[in-house]
């Protein structure tokens, strides 16, 4: 049963608009390190697996948002950048000191660049 679930949600996964795609994945990695929060004494040993998933998701974000054939404008990849410097600066003082105060900035940033992803402009 559970393998048929993960396949439904690979391929519900596929089939998203790339907005919407980033913004699950963002929210995934924040419920990962919301748990982390939730019950940090039972949770400890989850701390270098759910800030390494949600580093590598910001490497990924941050190399497509940036790089030279994003249709981004130069502000907005300046932004993107900022965020993932400071993802990752979080991520390593995490990982090498681990604190629940020192994570929920990183569920902050996700939940608020996944609303702003899951945003639609208004008609006007």
């Amino acid at each position: 049963m559970q393998y048929a679930a993960n396949a439904y949600a690979k391929t519900q996964t596929a089939a998203l608009p790339p907005r919407d795609l980033e913004a699950t994945l963002l929210l995934k990695a924040a419920s990962r390190l919301q748990a982390l929060l939730d019950d940090w004494e039972g949770r400890k040993q989850d701390v270098d697996s759910a800030v390494t998933y949600n580093r590598k998701l910001w490497t990924i974000l941050a190399s497509s948002a940036t790089e030279e054939t994003s249709p981004l404008p130069m502000a907005l990849k300046q932004n993107v950048a900022s965020l993932a410097f400071f993802v990752f600066n979080r991520s390593l003082d995490v990982m090498i000191a681990p604190a629940p105060e020192k994570i929920s900035p990183l569920v902050n940033i996700n939940r608020e660049i996944a609303a702003g992803l899951r945003a639609r402009p208004q008609a006007a």
